[in-house]
């Protein structure tokens, strides 16, 4: 509580509105500080004001509330007891309430490109947003805004109060598992779409979770390895993109990291985590560890984590945190703050004393949210080429569309970003329905991981396309089953959906009829988080019961194990799974403390092909007017839980012998890759034109047929660099690292940085991307020429459309320090404005340059660093990507400054 006297304009509160309480009426009004009469009020609910008479003076005293003050005052109330309550998930989903207390369990939901709900498999449907690194290629924060609100909406349907999303690690690697689900490589771009992001999600009273805090740019050994980072990349690269969300956005939580930083554990590492997010930038958010990424009681809840997920708690059990308090590891104050930050969060998002029943998951689908999804994909969608205007298609008619993308929906990479879609569209139906003329068809390769699911061939015992799914309790398959659940889908990841009448410990059994569509040596694949065996007409097929090798399906499952049987068409086949919940390999009981865990499996089922897709896909090429390739990875190739293992185009030069083919059969091809990553392109020269369609979720075949067609101009830029080998990247002698350390040695020198730093020519540059159009820029203007702490400049330049169809220019603003102290990058992306021109319309861009824009981090400043910006001249780069500069426009800074946050 703090008091001001609002007669008093020079009060020393720096407050620009008060809210008065009438304790009577209990009515919020809203009014400005100002010694003049009150002005027109408006309602609040986040300040709270008490009014303190003072009949001696005749002044109007107020005592301000601040909006964590119910919260605080309600923790200090509870009991011991009841505050350690709240330090752990209730389940796997849900906060502990406190029924005695009023206080309410609130539901969080992953993730980043769609609201799940509670189950990650065959769960409650939702709609499917465009993955991360395609809504950055828009470069358009207001319509990621737009996004942030539609997910808001999406996340209340589900039932839930919290989404996990969105995340904004680094691209410091272009194998990195996740950087689909991330933004981009530069921290400014990313910040300032996370940014917009949590803005609209939170426009909704939903609570945005930025993630993962920090260092977590790989996948391999995720919960093991130790980012070493020294101090100045860690603030200007790693920490910037979290900085500047919660300066602009203030995120109500955040999600620590799996990974150790300089070998603490991401969860107990104190310099971020108290020193800078609690210190000095002053957030009051609650941070919530990622699943299971807690390692200890004391160290995570000292630095601050203060809710461990998910529940049933493994660290933070009652017993556990009284030890620390009587070893005086932690204290009272500890417990009580992080009971606090919880209490605040349940008070944002559903309110302290909200006793209401969680509502159900349900749909959501709408024209809104559909048409919104459409345009961010196809604002993401990036032109890297187009030579001899092979794009947009025009007056053809007859397309060959060729690819193992053709008729699949690869919408989203794989892992906790995924959703079950409302629906999904594929390119070849997207393609269908803009386009009049003939299409024709061909595979051309196979590329997939796996065996693609067994699941359109399973028939349940009741008749129904699936399998039947029965429970046991304990692991030897003892009596009647506990419970029984139909399946759709072959892909049984039980991580989240055993039933918990089964729990701790269960057996399970999935049993289907398998009906072949043709006469050949079929191939089974089968994969088990714990022990498991796969029987055919009862006779043993493949067993991995005692597995030690693990693989990458389902995050901790065993290697995927194939084996080919002849099988008659349409003669049915009965199939068995046997499986427990065992920790397997054995090895791990004694790492994770347990002999029981998460179970699941996966079946796999490919009948034999006898046809030569790569013929049949050049004789489609040589037949049509135009070919589109459409190519890539899919949630397979790059998921959560494992980095990709190479650039190449998988599998085994397959998709790059089927560009060549058809390139050489016709030369109107177009090239369009579907990756969450770059690729390596050795036909990269012979491809007329080349399109990168990312991951764009329901709207995906929509979104590219408009584009091939020309209803509307692409405008997606790279928010990462393409390099022509895996060898040009930066962090290539440091990856994934050695003895579980991997070493950040390119320092502060990632992405475009490095290449320009090692004068390394790129595929495609940050920042690049066509249209339909052509850009002319004008001479740039800027508001004045110095730049002081409390003074910015603004740039701002014409620009024009030359050529003859509407479309989006990025423009983009890169600040060089001429002359500094300490060794800079060759420029940094520090504004960038997207704007839509019409066929001979010049509109002025403006760019807002401030402090943030010019400043680096200084270890020799103080005990900690500091953020300087030196005395000197400052150029602005303008330009269509970092190596297309246009324009140039400078500014100076008389005298050297320095700050914190």
């Amino acid at each position: 509580m703090s008091s001001i006297d609002i007669d008093n304009p020079s009060s020393p509160h720096s407050v620009q509105e008060v809210t008065v309480v009438d304790t009577k009426q209990a009515a919020f009004q809203v009014y400005p500080v100002v010694p003049t009469p009150l002005l027109t009020p408006t309602h609040t609910p986040e300040r709270g004001l008490s009014e303190e008479a003072n009949a001696m003076t005749g002044k109007r005293i107020f005592t301000l509330e601040k909006p964590d003050d119910r919260a605080r005052e309600l923790a200090a109330k509870l009991t011991l007891e009841e505050q350690i309550s709240l330090l752990a998930g209730a389940d796997f989903w849900r906060s502990m309430a406190i029924p005695d207390k009023g206080v309410p369990s609130i539901k969080t939901t992953d993730g980043p490109n769609g609201a799940r709900g509670e189950f990650f498999t065959n769960g409650t449907p939702a709609a499917l947003f465009p993955c991360g690194i395609s809504m950055a290629s828009t470069w358009n924060v207001d319509l990621i805004e737009q996004v942030g609100q539609h997910l808001g909406d999406e996340t209340k349907a589900r039932g839930a109060n919290v989404l996990l999303a969105p995340t904004i690690c680094m691209h410091r690697s272009p194998l990195g598992g996740r950087n689909f689900e991330s933004y981009s490589e530069d921290p400014y771009l990313s910040g300032k779409l996370a940014a917009s992001y949590v803005r609209g999600v939170q426009s909704k009273g939903v609570a945005a979770t930025i993630k993962h805090f920090v260092g977590n740019e790989q996948e391999t050994h995720r919960q093991a390895y130790s980012a070493v980072i020294t101090e100045r990349p860690l603030r200007e690269i790693y920490l910037k993109p979290f900085e500047i969300a919660v300066r602009e956005a203030s995120p109500w939580a955040l999600m620590s990291a799996y990974n150790m930083v300089n070998g603490i554990h991401a969860d107990e590492y104190e310099h971020t985590l108290k020193d800078i997010l609690r210190g000095e930038w002053g957030w009051e958010g609650a941070i919530i560890s990622d699943w299971t990424g807690t390692y200890a009681t004391a160290p995570s809840i000292k630095a601050g984590v203060d809710v461990e997920m998910p529940g049933p708690s493994k660290w933070r059990q009652p017993a556990q945190i009284m030890e620390a308090l009587d070893k005086g590891e932690i204290t009272h104050e500890d417990i009580e703050k992080s009971a606090g930050n919880v209490l605040y969060l349940v008070d944002r998002t559903k309110g302290l004393s909200n006793q209401s029943p969680e509502p159900a998951e349900k749909p959501n689908d709408n024209e809104a949210t559909r048409n919104l999804i459409l345009q961010v994909g196809i604002e993401g969608l990036t032109l890297l080429k187009n030579e001899n205007n092979v794009l947009p298609i025009r007056n053809a008619k007859k397309v060959a569309v060729i690819g193992p993308n053709v008729k699949r929906a690869i919408a989203a990479g794989g892992g906790s970003a995924g959703v079950n879609p409302y629906y999904t569209t594929t390119p070849w139906g997207g393609i269908r329905s803009r386009f009049d003329g003939e299409l024709t068809f061909a595979i051309g390769c196979d590329s997939a991981k796996w065996l693609p699911l067994a699941t359109p061939y399973c028939t349940a015992p009741d008749g129904q396309q699936g399998v039947r799914l029965e429970y046991y309790h304990g692991d030897r398959f003892k009596g009647e089953p506990a419970v029984v659940q139909h399946k759709v889908s072959t892909d049984l990841w039980l991580w989240d959906s055993a039933p918990k009448d089964v729990l701790p410990d269960f057996s399970f059994k999935v049993m289907t009829t398998i009906i072949p569509k043709s006469t050949g040596n079929h191939t089974f694949s089968f994969a088990s988080v714990g022990p498991g065996r796969l029987f055919l007409d009862g006779e043993l097929f493949i067993d991995i019961w005692n597995w030690t090798e693990e693989g990458e399906a389902m995050f901790s499952a065993s290697e995927d194990v194939l084996k080919s049987i002849h099988l008659q068409e349409g003669k049915a086949i009965e199939l068995l799974v046997e499986s427990t919940n065992e920790v397997r390999p054995a090895s791990k009981v004694s790492i994770l403390g347990r002999r029981h865990d998460y179970g699941g499996c996966r079946i796999g089922y490919q009948e034999e092909d006898q046809v030569d897709r790569l013929q049949e896909a050049v004789n489609a090429a040589k037949e049509a007017d135009v070919a589109v390739l459409v190519i890539g990875l899919d949630a397979e190739w790059e998921s959560e839980g494992y980095d990709r293992q190479t650039m190449d185009l998988p599998k085994n030069g397959s998709q790059d012998r089927l560009i060549e083919a058809v390139l050489a059969a016709n030369p109107r091809t177009v090239v369009v890759n579907q990756s969450g990553t770059p690729v390596s392109m050795p036909w990269v020269h012979r491809a007329p034109a080349i399109l990168q369609a990312w991951y764009q979720g329901q709207e995906a075949g929509n979104a590219l047929a408009d584009v091939l067609f020309g209803n509307q101009s692409p405008s997606g830029k790279l928010p990462t660099t393409f390099p022509v080998r895996l060898e040009d990247n930066p962090a290539y002698h440091n990856w994934p690292g050695e003895n579980l350390k991997t070493v950040y040695g390119e320092g502060i020198y990632i992405g475009y940085r490095h290449y320009e730093r090692a004068k390394i020519t790129p595929l495609f540059p940050f920042g690049h991307g066509l249209t339909y159009t052509t850009f002319a820029y004008g001479t740039p203007t800027v508001t004045n020429t110095v730049l002081s702490e409390s003074e910015g400049v603004t740039v701002t330049v014409p620009i024009t459309n030359t050529g003859e169809m509407a479309a989006h220019e990025t423009v983009q603003a890169y600040v060089k320090d001429v002359k500094s102290s300490l060794p800079r990058p060759e420029k940094e992306l520090q504004a960038f404005a997207k704007v839509l021109l019409q066929p001979g319309e010049t509109k002025n861009v403006m760019l807002n340059l401030n402090k943030y824009s010019i400043g680096y981090f200084d270890t020799s400043l103080g005990q900690t660093g500091a953020w300087i910006a030196e005395e000197g001249v400052f150029d602005v780069l303008l330009g269509a990507s970092s190596a297309d500069i246009r324009e140039k426009v400078s500014f100076e800074v008389k005298e050297s400054f320095q700050w914190t946050f």
